[in-house]
């Protein structure tokens, strides 16, 4: 039999109107918000509180349902210069409270109209601590969210198509999010008075591989004197060489990095044998170590959120971090020539390495920090300072 967890009786005077039902028959009672209809994909939980927009258009996020533990979801409402992406990105949110009035001098509109705009779907008024317990002690499930304003909803179809749905393992979701042609970029990190800015005199010249790169990873880096060509994930190792960069950047991205590897592991390797300083990032880090002959494993709930504490091996000083991945690199799966750099110390996994002798590292964090704190900022300044003596 089915479990039901409704709290309607806190809404008495409503009826509901959608549902979120997990694979495993669970079924949760609540309101819909955004667009109307059904979203479905692996329910997560981010334990940040700030940064909604910025998480809903993290790319990293394709194909999850996000479920904020933070109880006050659209205070600050939504504006036009904090998302991450303008393509596609998190499959849906889940929220405890209705969506929160804007009040914040930045907002331009209610979160619920650019939840519209974008056609995404949530469910609001459910009992979010109940549903990440549940994730935490069972792993991240399938779910799927069904909006309908009249309240009318084909439960065992809801119920069949959550358990029917693959899941994200073995998923190449990169070819989803990735850009389709080659672009530049020159925007700089927001300041108060000024907002974005332009690079205008770049010292240096990096290639990013885009699996789902956000934007302000770009910003970080184009605000130390880089200038930037965004090129598809699909794109081969030639394709990469012939903008000659001065370095090569690996970028974040949803999925199975063991799907995505099939076709990126190849170029990636090339990269690493060129000799040209290479940095990677979450997917991007992951990928680099499947090239290295490393293995990823997917994690049970995963890190997700702007609270994790992780530990620089290489000085010994802590950060608190910005995470938001579902799979890990095994680290007795790590090779010779590889060092661990970063460590979890949450749950202890590997959280960075670089390869001994060569310009080569990555984290499995965001040290772009969008939202999050900016204490690993100074990664971006390591991969510049690299290909600096590179050069």
């Amino acid at each position: 039999m089915s479990k039901s967890i409704n709290i309607t009786q806190l809404h008495a005077e409503r009826t509901p109107t959608a549902l979120l039902v997990l694979g495993d028959g669970t079924i949760f009672h609540g309101f819909g918000i955004g667009q109307t209809g059904e979203t479905i994909g692996e329910v997560c939980f981010n334990t940040s509180i700030t940064g909604y927009q910025e998480s809903l258009t993290d790319p990293s996020f394709a194909g999850q349902l996000i479920t904020f533990t933070f109880p006050h979801i659209g205070n600050v409402g939504f504006n036009e210069e904090d998302i991450e992406t303008a393509g596609v990105a998190a499959g849906g949110l889940i929220i405890r409270a209705d969506i929160t009035d804007p009040a914040n001098w930045r907002a331009v509109g209610d979160l619920d109209d650019w939840l519209k705009a974008r056609g995404l779907t949530g469910i609001a008024g459910i009992d979010t601590r109940r549903l990440t317990h549940v994730i935490r002690e069972s792993g991240a499930p399938n779910g799927i969210i069904a909006f309908d304003p009249e309240g009318k909803f084909d439960i065992e179809a809801l119920k069949k198509k959550a358990a029917e749905w693959p899941g994200l393992e073995g998923m190449d979701l990169a070819k989803e999010v990735s850009c389709k042609e080659s672009y530049t970029w020159t925007e700089t990190n927001w300041t108060m008075n000024d907002g974005f800015g332009k690079q205008q005199s770049p010292k240096r010249h990096i290639v990013a591989v885009d699996y789902g790169v956000k934007r302000n990873i770009l910003r970080c880096l184009a605000s130390l004197g880089c200038s930037i060509t965004v090129v598809p994930a699909s794109a081969t190792f030639a394709d990469i060489m012939a903008h000659n960069p001065d370095g090569i950047f690996l970028a974040n991205g949803p999925g199975d990095p063991a799907a995505t590897g099939k076709y990126a592991v190849p170029v990636i390797k090339d990269c690493i044998e060129s000799g040209i300083p290479t940095f990677g990032i979450c997917l991007g880090h992951q990928m680099l170590a499947l090239a290295v002959g490393a293995q990823t494993v997917k994690m049970m709930q995963g890190h997700r959120g702007a609270n994790q504490p992780v530990k620089d091996l290489t000085t010994g000083k802590v950060e608190i971090t910005s995470q938001n991945h579902g799979f890990v690199v095994k680290r007795e799966s790590l090779p010779v020539g590889v060092t661990e750099t970063h460590k979890s110390l949450f749950d202890g996994v590997v959280e960075g390495i670089s390869l001994d002798g060569k310009p080569v590292f990555s984290v499995q964090y965001h040290p772009e920090a969008s939202p999050g704190p900016q204490d690993s900022h100074y990664l971006f300044q390591r991969f510049v300072d690299m290909v600096d003596a590179h050069a």
